[in-house]
């Protein structure tokens, strides 16, 4: 006989196993073996095995059978108690006892009345060790009245109205089953109109002219007899005149509007409400401070009745009823309250202890009011029992200390209120006895490789012996980093592999003795199919070939067996079975199914399935290719905690072989309509074992993909809910981020539905200061994504670990991570600023570092803050702009670029962290150096003269330094654009204006102006300009080159007018003739450019376009009335950068008109006034 002490495995070390199971002794039952070949001689207090219910109701036509079995060494001898005193059945002749054992038989077939026998029960087993008692079995006859006679009036209501017929049952032990039926013994139809109530009593929310009948009849059923009384038959009339007037709806029952409920822990908890009403009214249930539970909440009668299962204290509440019809609602609150009668916590466990040894007995029991905790010795309340120095009581403890051999005795420990009580019986049993072995010798064990194997040791002694385990004759003891060393003794070996063969030896030691047994393992080669049965398609009266190669285990013995739908073979001839084959011929229909390879040796067994689809023997015309049809018959096995097998019946595959299946899985408790992928199978599979989640209510479907694509879902199978578990995983993103000075802002990613493995989400939240010795500060929240820690101090790491729980446990052990708690501002300026300037525009600013701990959150770096300084009167008509800076992280310098030249700057630095930033430091000022000046400003060429010119100019408005000159350089242009000799002219800096005299007359110049400090010339402005013109010449000019006098020019316009007046005439004939001249499609045809409609958005002719930009400009086009040159005549003007000094620009920068582009190449304006005309001129003229 094996002996478990703790079925639980628990992995610990050769080392700790002493300590451990010193420990364990002192709290754990010990069962000692009543096996008279090898524990003869050991002797046990009494165990009570088997004993009748508390509340026994018997069958008064019956003999009284009371159980009360006890086992123990040597065995019990056995006494009762009736009604708390001595019961001597010698005495009465109708009452034996059965042999070697206490139950009581009492023979009242034969006369005696059962009623005589009523009353409470108590059996004693006692034997030299101590006395066990049972419970107080309190014995009752069933009863079954009869019903007292009535007179019942006939009952007449006019249609509409509401009716309760009373059943009113006698009371029965155990209670009555009440039904209503009519003479015929057929039940009554119920609705939500007409129902029965939970008293027995036949409710009608209103009544219809079909309810008339004179048999209305309640029936009580008493089981525990087996009979059935019957009521006196009712009878209802009703009047089918004109219906009652429609009604909002009123309860009738319970009554008013609030009503009290009190249930037990662990029953089902019934709530009813039925109400009356036109039309019939519908009822609703809700729990006011809560949800009702998922999984134990259930409706009955029409939902007239809400029954919660397996109730506890947390059903506590509010329950409120709603009935609801079109003319209103009404509503009623039933207040529940869940009592509980004691129930165990942790029962006392039987004590094996040896001389001088110590233990405990605890008894601890949970109840509603909580339960008193009595003692007994030997049956006796431990308060008058013989004194033992062994023993200490301390409530709910029994306390043992150099335990004796007279400390022997069964204890009795009992919880009650006013609901009920828990007895039970825990022996202390002091024993000296050296270790033994009960497991038999050598036996060998063979398992297949890469599963557990388990070698047995059950064992005994007193004091409880240590197990070592070693493998071979002078191997050492085996640790559990392989191995597993379960509390029973057993070896487990969690993957046994080939070098896992040879012999075990068991060591069992205590201080009395030692004991070992060898066994001997053998590793087997798993059983494979390496060549499976294949799905196949063929058509009716042809062959069809299924293999299935097996590889075993050379010592082990396969045995093949071929099953069609998971049944035997059809009994027929066409089926024949070879070594690695089924070969069916002469296919029916009948043979289409799941046809199943099975292999079992004694260790092991493997399966493989295939599909045998049978079609029609001669195809129709041309096949049609398309996707599959979807699956069908889908059915759901082998349901366990984390996986459940899916089979389905693959459709048609429409003429292209099924590729895959793909299964998804819809998850209806927190996911409705979303479907997800599960797993994909081979098309030849009809089944797949499919991995679950805990705390999922999984629905199926599955899809078939052949070449063609993929089939539409499959129906989804049947529901299938998994058990809760605690979660698997915590929350990720887990953060610690301060948002004030003075708390923790944790944050995580909740876990969703599927993630929470149960219900009652919450997550603990723990959290101590990094750098200190705090223990862990912990808080269990709800369902949320962040919880603020108050009043820590600023800035201050922290570690913080999120870890998930639900109403099952806890998930593993989170990580930890480590946050930080609010930043405040930076406390300390940089010090020791110092300034280099590098050049004009660019300076490097130094300074030292703050500490870190004044920093007072994340450094993100140094900012400077630096602007011009300005002097008193300019600081009051504008606002000095401050420009910033910001250096990243912990740099103790950086570079101010983009500086004025010749300016004076004030800086400031600052620390910035993530609060903002801190204190600034002491402003310090420094100087640019000079720098090349800006262009200046305006040039403008005034009263021109014949030899002369006169420049106005503006300063530059940046002269970033001191001016010491400006720089005049001028050339002249003749009239081919070639540039003459370059002259350069110094003028004093503090002239604006400058007249350039003995220059040539009619002459354009180009002009070039730039200023200078000390540094060197800045940017250079330009303009042209021309003398004016001597008439004198110009005229002389004219007379040489008149165009206008030659003869061919006069013959040519004398031509050109002339086929102007033809054209004149013909189109007056062609008009006096009547026709209508269409001139807009003479106009289109020609397209003479000379006719051409002008454009509307530019004033050009249409369809004409200049191919050169660059055409003379008309006299006098050019230069203005005072004789200042415009933009669009210099060759190098600002116009042509976007920097024009009197161009005009939107407040973007954008220039404002037609740009017009450069006019290098344009001639002289002098120039074109002494050239003769030419033809082109003079035709223009002319026409």
């Amino acid at each position: 006989m094996q002996l478990k002490i703790m079925p639980k495995k628990k992995h610990f070390s050769a080392g700790r196993v002493p300590l451990i199971l010193f420990l364990c002794q002192m709290i754990r039952a010990l069962d000692v073996p009543l096996d008279s070949k090898l524990l003869g001689d050991l002797v046990q207090p009494p165990t009570i095995t088997q004993q009748s219910p508390k509340d026994y109701i018997i069958d008064p036509r019956e003999n009284i059978v009371i159980q009360c079995e006890a086992k123990g060494k040597p065995p019990p001898s056995f006494s009762w108690t009736r009604n708390g005193t001595h019961f001597d059945i010698d005495k009465d002749p109708l009452v034996t006892m059965k042999p070697g054992s206490g139950t009581l038989v009492i023979n009242i077939m034969s006369e005696g009345k059962a009623e005589t026998y009523e009353g409470v029960y108590q059996c004693t087993a006692r034997n030299e060790r101590g006395a066990a008692i049972s419970n107080n079995i309190v014995v009752r006859p069933s009863r079954s009245p009869l019903w007292t006679k009535e007179r019942l009036e006939p009952i007449t209501l006019r249609n509409g109205q509401s009716l309760v017929l009373p059943c009113r049952p006698p009371i029965g032990l155990p209670p009555a089953i009440i039904f209503w039926m009519d003479n015929s013994f057929q039940r009554l139809p119920q609705s939500e109109r007409v129902s029965q109530g939970l008293n027995g009593d036949l409710y009608f929310s209103n009544v219809l002219p079909e309810d008339t009948r004179e048999d209305y009849i309640c029936y009580a059923r008493f089981n525990h007899t087996q009979t059935i009384q019957q009521k006196q038959p009712i009878s209802l009339k009703v009047i089918s005149a004109k219906p009652s007037k429609e009604r909002p709806p009123t309860f009738l029952t319970p009554e008013g509007n609030e009503s009290l409920k009190e249930e037990l822990r662990g029953n089902v908890l019934s709530l009813e409400c039925i109400a009356e009403g036109l039309p019939t009214p519908i009822i609703y249930w809700i729990k006011e401070d809560g949800t009702l539970p998922v999984n134990r909440t259930f409706y009955q009668n029409f939902k007239k009745t809400l029954q919660i299962t397996q109730v506890s204290e947390a059903d506590s509440g509010n329950y409120q009823c709603i009935a609801k019809n079109t003319l209103g609602a009404v509503h009623h609150t039933i207040s529940v309250t869940v009592k509980a009668a004691p129930y165990w916590i942790s029962a006392p466990q039987n004590l094996v202890l040896s001389p001088g040894e110590n233990g405990t007995l605890i008894c601890r029991a949970n109840g509603n009011p909580k339960p008193r905790i009595g003692w007994l010795t030997n049956g006796v309340p431990v308060e008058i029992a013989p004194d033992d120095p062994s023993r200490k009581i301390d409530g709910d403890t029994i306390i043992f200390s150099n335990v004796q051999e007279r400390s022997s005795a069964v204890y009795q420990c009992n919880a009650s209120n006013e609901y009920g009580y828990l007895l039970a019986n825990a022996f202390v049993n002091v024993l000296a006895e050296p270790p033994r072995i009960l497991t038999s010798a050598n036996i060998l064990y063979q398992v297949i490789a890469n599963r557990p194997a388990l070698l047995d040791c059950a064992f005994f002694g007193s004091p409880l012996p240590t197990i070592e385990w070693f493998k071979g004759t002078k191997g050492s003891a085996l640790h559990e980093d392989i191995y597993v060393l379960h509390d029973n003794g057993t070896l487990e070996i969690p993957v046994a592999q080939k070098d896992s063969t040879g012999t075990y030896t068991c060591v069992a030691r205590n201080k009395l003795g030692m004991a070992k047994n060898e066994v001997h393992l053998e590793i087997k080669d798993p059983t494979r199919i390496i060549k499976q049965p294949e799905y196949a398609v063929v058509q009716r009266g042809s062959k069809v070939s299924f293999e299935c190669k097996v590889k075993h285990d050379n010592t082990l013995i396969p045995t093949i067996m071929w099953l069609k739908d998971n049944g035997e073979l059809p009994n027929d001839e066409r089926f024949s079975v070879d070594k690695d084959h089924l070969v069916v011929t002469d296919v029916s229909d009948d043979d289409g199914g799941v046809y199943t390879c099975a292999a079992n040796t004694t260790l092991d067994s493997v399966s493989a399935s295939a599909v045998l689809r049978v079609v029609a023997p001669t195809p129709t015309p041309a096949p049609v290719y398309d996707v599959p049809n979807p699956p069908f018959d889908l059915e759901l096995t082998n349901q366990l905690d984390k996986s459940v097998q899916l089979t389905w019946t693959p459709g048609d595959d429409n003429n292209s072989p099924i590729t895959k299946f793909i299964i998804e899985y819809e998850d209806a408790m927190h996911e409705a309509g979303i479907w997800h992928h599960q797993a994909e199978v081979s098309g030849t599979q009809t089944t797949a074992q499919l991995t679950l989640s805990p705390y999922v209510n999984y629905s199926f479907r599955v899809m078939a993909e052949n070449s063609i694509g993929r089939s539409v879902p499959s129906e989804a199978s049947e529901q299938y809910l998994t058990k809760a578990a605690e979660p698997d995983q915590n929350p990720m993103t887990v953060e610690g981020l301060g948002t004030e000075p003075d708390n923790l802002v944790i944050t995580w990613k909740p876990l969703n539905g599927f993630e929470s493995n149960g219900p009652g989400l919450q997550y603990k939240v723990s959290w101590r200061q990094k750098d200190g010795d705090d223990e862990w500060t912990s808080v269990v929240v709800a369902n949320v994504s962040k919880y603020i820690v108050s009043g820590t101090p600023t800035f201050v790491p922290y570690l913080i670990k999120v870890q998930a729980l639900n109403d099952v446990g806890f998930a593993p052990e989170p990580a930890e991570v480590m946050g930080h708690s609010g930043e405040d501002l930076p406390m300390v300026a940089p010090g020791n600023v110092r300034v280099n300037v590098v050049n004009s525009t660019l300076a490097e600013v130094h300074w030292d570092p703050v500490p870190l701990k004044s920093v007072r959150g994340h450094l993100q770096g140094y900012r400077i803050y630096y602007w011009k300084a300005q002097s008193s009167s300019k600081r009051n008509r504008r606002h000095i702009e401050k420009k910033i800076l910001t250096f990243q992280g912990n740099k103790t310098h950086g570079m101010l670029p983009g500086l004025q030249p010749y300016s004076h700057y004030v800086l400031n630095v600052r620390v910035v962290n993530g609060k903002g930033e801190g204190p600034a430091s002491t402003d310090r000022g420094f100087h640019t150096p000079e720098g090349v000046p800006s262009a200046p400003s305006s040039l403008k060429i005034v009263n021109p003269t014949l030899d002369s010119l006169t420049l106005e100019w503006d300063p530059p408005s940046h002269p970033n330094g001191v001016l010491t000159e400006y720089t005049l350089r001028y050339q002249p242009i003749n009239s081919t654009h070639e540039l003459g000799p370059l002259v350069d002219l110094k003028i004093p800096a503090n002239k604006t204006r400058w007249t350039l005299n003995h220059l040539n007359f009619s002459t354009r110049y180009k002009f070039y102006f730039y200023a200078q400090t000390s540094v060197g010339s800045g940017s250079q402005i330009t303009e042209e300009a021309i003398t004016t013109v001597d008439e004198g010449k110009m005229a002389m000019a004219s007379r040489q080159v008149d165009i206008a006098t030659q003869g061919w020019f006069i013959g040519l316009m004398c031509a050109v007018a002339l086929l102007i007046l033809i054209l004149l005439i013909v189109c007056f004939i062609r008009r006096n003739k009547g026709g209508k001249y269409p001139v807009k499609e003479k106009e289109d045809a020609h397209a003479d450019p000379e006719i051409q409609p002008m454009k509307e958005d530019d004033g050009t002719f249409g369809e004409y376009s200049d191919a050169e930009d660059h055409k003379p400009l008309k006299k006098g086009s050019r230069t203005p009335s005072d004789r200042t040159v415009k933009k669009e005549d210099s060759d190098d003007s600002l116009v042509d950068y976007g920097e024009g000094v009197n161009g005009q620009f939107n407040e973007d920068g954008s220039f404002i008109g037609q740009y017009s582009g450069k006019k290098e190449k344009e001639p002289a304006e002098g120039n074109e006034s002494s050239e003769a005309p030419s033809p082109v001129n003079a035709m223009n003229s002319f026409v």
